[in-house]
């Protein structure tokens, strides 16, 4: 996974996330929409669309006072610690 920083504001990032795909994506976005000061976060990977792009970027808008990267760190660890516990929920199952 390579991480590229496209815009960085005060109150909205976009950044490609290459080598990933929609099943990831959509669960980051999820996580996203989830996070305390967060008010939107789309993702486009349609090259038709988008002049030939087909690595996905993803789009964050905050609230004011709320830094971007930091909800995209407090969502990628929450992403994270919910397939961590999956995963043992599982393997205690099997």
């Amino acid at each position: 996974m390579d991480l590229r920083v496209i815009e960085k504001g005060d109150a909205e990032l976009t950044i490609e996330i290459a080598g990933e795909d929609h099943t990831f994506m959509n669960g980051l976005k999820g996580s996203l929409i989830e996070t305390e000061g967060v008010v939107a976060a789309s993702y486009d990977m349609n090259p038709e669309q988008s002049g030939g792009q087909t690595e996905p970027v993803l789009t964050i808008k905050t609230e004011e006072g709320t830094d971007p990267l930091d909800a995209l760190q407090s969502a990628a660890e929450r992403m994270s610690d919910e397939l961590r516990d999956f995963a043992d929920t599982f393997e205690a199952a099997a």
